[in-house]
């Protein structure tokens, strides 16, 4: 028998048992690991998915939280488990850029995912303590150039969303505000409310309340359009810098080699969740707006913003370990 006729048997039958093994799948409990500490977007959105996952299922997900180096030790456990579909993580931003701006990252941002389904977008607040005298972007912008140097602002993680964020407000507003860095949105919080550091970006998830007490100002939101739970608060392309557009996002991925039936399967039950009025508005009480996409469709939009907010870093000379 020549090796053609032997590759043309072959193909059905691995076909059919691709298809016999999503169809049964998943036979037993699945990992889903959050890159960063509880607290934060990734450790809520993650764990809503996780437990409509589960709930559908019938089989437990359960959330691992394995924090550190920006996001990239718990990324790279997960790229590194076997491709059964047994092991799930959440990606963002960071996990986006993570490879091409450091050697060290442990996986590749482009090469090393199957990705599933956009979990989320958070329009990101631009965040001031109550005691900094300034009102709107401009007024905060006018402090900032007066005084180079002498406002600093909060992220969660060297080369993660909110830092990136910070990085293209300074480029285009032409001011200069340090950066001080926390392992996490829990710390940064901390520190915010305070007024250790006066200014941050954040995503609204998981500050909504603080805002709405008025323990931290919302000067803007990072999106063009603005966000439907601070209607009266303005974007920052409408407030003087026409040319800023950023967001936030979590989604959920599976290590490169997935069988393909197993990666349709999981985005598809992910998707009928998040279409739910239950989940898009818890969500969106807590400063998010559920996503929901195709696997090829969030492959193409994590490449886009890799591409974005790698351009980003490199003219702020971004680094990270």
């Amino acid at each position: 028998m020549n090796r053609l006729l032997v590759l043309l048997l072959a193909a059905p039958i691995a076909t059919v048992a691709t298809c016999a093994l999503a169809q049964g799948y998943p036979a037993k409990p699945v990992r889903l690991i959050l890159a960063y500490p509880p607290g934060g977007a990734t450790d809520t959105l993650g764990r809503i998915i996780g437990k409509a996952l589960s709930e559908t299922w019938g089989q437990s997900v359960i959330a691992d939280n394995r924090p550190g180096a920006s996001g990239s030790i718990g990324t790279t456990l997960c790229v590194k488990s076997p491709p059964d579909g047994y092991t799930m993580c959440t990606v963002s931003v960071a996990q986006s850029t993570a490879s091409r701006m450091s050697a060290n990252a442990g996986f590749d941002s482009l090469k090393d995912f199957s990705h599933v389904s956009l979990i989320a977008t958070m329009p990101m607040m631009l965040l001031v303590h109550p005691s900094l005298p300034v009102k709107n972007v401009a007024q905060l912008v006018t402090l900032a150039r007066k005084n180079p140097g002498a406002l600093s602002y909060a992220s969660s993680g060297g080369g993660a969303g909110p830092h990136l964020a910070a990085e293209l407000f300074k480029q285009l507003a032409g001011i200069d505000i340090l950066s001080v860095t926390y392992k996490g949105a829990g710390a940064q919080l901390t520190d915010q409310l305070a007024g250790r550091v006066e200014v941050a970006f954040a995503p609204a998830v998981g500050f909504v309340s603080f805002v709405k007490e008025g323990k931290l100002r919302a000067l803007a939101v990072s999106t063009r359009q603005r966000f439907p739970l601070f209607p009266d608060v303005p974007s920052i392309s409408e407030s003087g810098i026409p040319k800023y557009d950023a967001s936030s996002w979590q989604g959920l991925s599976m290590p490169a080699g997935v069988p393909r039936d197993i990666v349709n399967r999981v985005s598809a039950d992910a998707n009928r969740a998040l279409k739910t009025p239950a989940i898009r508005d818890r969500i969106l009480e807590l400063g998010g707006i559920a996503g929901g996409n195709t696997p090829e469709e969030f492959s193409a939009f994590f490449q886009t913003e890799s591409d974005k907010w790698y351009q980003v870093a490199r003219a702020a000379k971004v680094v990270t370990e």
